[in-house]
């Protein structure tokens, strides 16, 4: 009886569908069917088949499906920690791969937040291809959902607070600045405010409830030089750095953007240019396996160049 137990089980495994098991590890990071889908550009019924699929296999339910969402069954603790270490183990193997190629080559998915992708970082990726062509890269883009490096959900993150897991390395990439802006028209309605006290006569747009816990001091404009329990009125409020940038560009009043927004900045004016304001420090961060890897150290190099050029202290360029 035990041997033959121990056949089917390895026949199930030689039949086992790879792609089964990475909807699994992500429908169960993402917390509902419909989540996973959105992250792996399937429908919430395809990522449901391909979880059902997995079951039969195993002869086994591996969730709990609730209207909380989903919630692994003990069965599917056991399961999703066996997978995760298989995955990372064959996550090193295919890293170490690459100290035997030549110039950087292969596939690199670089995740990061929504806003800073979709401006200067994509911004950047032309540059980055013509410096090395073997490369392809692919942009992850999420607010939401923080994919998991050791799992090679992505191959590297740019991420904009410290990291604490121990098998995770973490390089400052830069400092990014955010600054003060109006649209002219505003500027020929309302003037310019030359002192933080000024900001009492002025239309402000400040960010809204929702922002990431290692977020400081967004809402400076309405908080500077006032008492810490009455800030300044704010004729806008919203959670959305593209949104505070349509904002300010319509006239409505002052917004505090980041600099990294860039080319979107130009037909604004930049205000209050003295004044200490908020910076937001960003980290390149890849698993301790693939610190060899010649993409990972192609993309650190390249960032890092990039980085210094767009963000270096003004000290360094007027020098």
């Amino acid at each position: 009886m035990n041997c033959s137990a121990r056949r089917t089980l390895h026949d199930d495994l030689g039949e086992f569908d790879w792609n089964r098991l990475r909807v699994f590890r992500v429908a169960v990071d993402a917390g509902s069917f419909t989540r996973a889908g959105t992250l792996l550009g399937l429908s919430q019924s395809a990522v449901s088949r391909q979880i059902a699929g997995l079951e039969a296999s195993l002869k086994i339910s591996l969730f709990h499906r609730g209207a909380q969402g989903l919630a692994l069954t003990e069965a599917g603790e056991i399961f999703h920690s066996t997978v995760t270490s298989m995955f990372e183990r064959l996550a090193m193997g295919l890293t170490r791969m690459d100290d035997f190629r030549g110039a950087a080559s292969g596939p690199l998915r670089i995740a990061t937040a929504v806003v800073f992708g979709s401006s200067w970082l994509t911004s950047k990726m032309s540059k980055f291809r013509r410096e090395f062509p073997d490369i392809s890269p692919t942009l992850l883009l999420s607010d939401n959902i923080e994919l998991d490096l050791s799992t090679r959900q992505a191959d590297v993150a740019i991420r904009f607070f410290n990291q604490t897991q121990p098998n995770l390395i973490q390089r400052h990439l830069m400092t990014l600045p955010f600054r003060v802006y109006a649209s002219r028209e505003y500027t020929e309605r309302k003037g310019l405010p030359t002192t933080v006290a000024d900001l009492d006569a002025h239309d402000l747009i400040a960010y809204g409830d929702y922002l990431p816990a290692h977020v400081h001091d967004l809402d400076w404009l309405v908080k500077v030089g006032m008492p810490a329990d009455h800030p300044r009125p704010a004729v806008l409020r919203a959670s959305s750095v593209y949104a505070i940038l349509r904002a300010v560009k319509s006239g409505q009043g002052l917004g505090l953007l980041p600099a990294y927004l860039q080319e979107d900045l130009h037909d604004l004016v930049e205000v209050l240019q003295d004044a200490g304001k908020p910076v937001v420090e960003a980290f390149l961060v890849y698993p301790e396996e693939v610190r060899r890897s010649r993409r990972i150290e192609a993309l650190t190099r390249f960032l890092m160049s990039e980085a210094r050029a767009d963000f270096r202290a003004p000290r360094e360029a007027s020098a």
